[in-house]
């Protein structure tokens, strides 16, 4: 059985065991949607499932931890620091075990931010209009610190379509993009299968044929790819470079955020465009769904999902928010903004 929520022409189902999933893991989702222009925090309250929504221009990648949550949107990088005694302050009084401020708002221009880590205290992100690897600096919209060595020409072209990014050991090592191409939008022409996966390291093609390949992580010793254009959720074997369907979800997978023993896996329903057709799932999936599906990855399994109805058609980041199971954010427009403070940690004594 399915339990239901709506937000203002925005509605969801779920399943039941859904809420006491995140509850036992002690975690809450943040979704990002470009789509329908939000930000979509999920999380476990009173026996079900809540879902926050908050307006944003385009909101695509996502970083989120205890400390900070970066969100990329369509020209620059938001970027929140968790003040958890500020909830005490909300009227009327909810209980939220973290709050979200903004710190600081970054312009980047329309550079198509895709996937984003943080990473010694630095937040790198994939600039896909610029098919470039980058980080945050405070002096420059971006800055470009690996490019694929087949991209002539550093241009808002969006040449390949660069997209995932996989962190190994707190270094950034494999990258996924949508074609080897060296044209503006070179890679729409072959994507049904000209999908790569490249060492960052080496500049070496680990794996090619893949079929719009999204959100590669390494996690318990497995390199994860989402092969996206196929429907499933895959693992590579970089050793003998055999790629393995874990399971077959039914829509276009994209984002993707490991917990214990299971894998929350952000789906699209993508409409049969220019850009979405012309490959294997949209051939054997009429109706596809969008929402954030749970898999188990010791038992291979679907084991619940969160399922939006209306409004909601694509999703691009899921993001699971560890030791915060009733997030708050809060924006420039918040009132509790005037009256809430971050002094350096030495000073605290004083306040």
């Amino acid at each position: 059985m399915d339990n239901q929520s709506t937000n203002q022409n925005l509605a969801s189902v779920h399943t039941n065991n859904l809420h006491d999933i995140l509850k036992q893991l002690n975690i809450s989702l943040i979704v990002s949607t470009y789509q329908a222009g939000k930000l979509i925090l999920v999380h476990p309250k009173d026996g079900v499932i809540n879902t926050h929504f908050i307006g944003m221009d385009r909101p695509m990648g996502v970083y989120g931890d205890n400390k900070k949550l970066c969100i990329g949107t369509k020209q620059e990088i938001i970027t929140y620091k968790n003040m958890p005694d500020v909830s005490s302050k909300v009227t009327p009084a909810v209980q939220h075990d973290s709050c979200y401020l903004i710190q600081n708002r970054h312009t980047t221009g329309n550079i198509d931010i895709h996937e984003m880590e943080y990473i010694d205290d630095r937040l790198w992100f994939i600039n896909t209009r610029f098919s470039a690897l980058c980080y945050y600096d405070d002096d420059s919209s971006f800055v470009p610190a690996w490019i694929p060595n087949f991209i002539t020409k550093l241009a808002p072209e969006d040449r390949c379509h660069l997209n995932g990014l996989c962190v190994i050991d707190g270094k950034p090592k494999y990258i996924t993009a949508l074609g080897k191409t060296d044209t503006t939008g070179g890679w729409r022409a072959n994507k049904r299968d000209g999908g790569i996966l490249i060492d960052i390291d080496t500049q070496e093609i680990v794996m090619e044929g893949l079929s719009m390949p999204h959100s590669p992580r390494w996690y318990r010793d497995k390199l994860w790819i989402l092969n996206s254009g196929e429907g499933y959720l895959t693992t590579l074997d970089l050793k003998t470079k055999k790629l393995t369907n874990i399971v077959e979800l039914p829509g276009f997978a994209r984002g993707i955020s490991f917990v214990g023993p299971l894998a929350f896996i952000g789906l699209s329903k993508v409409r049969e465009t220019a850009v979405f057709s012309d490959f294997p799932l949209i051939e054997k999936l009429e109706e596809r769904q969008s929402g954030v599906w749970v898999v188990n990855i010791e038992t291979e399994q679907v084991i619940g999902f969160l399922k939006f109805t209306e409004g909601v058609e694509e999703i691009f980041s899921v993001v699971a928010l560890e030791g915060s199971t009733s997030p708050l954010l809060l924006n420039q427009d918040d009132a509790l903004m005037e009256t809430s403070y971050s002094v350096p940690d030495e000073y605290m004594h004083l306040v």
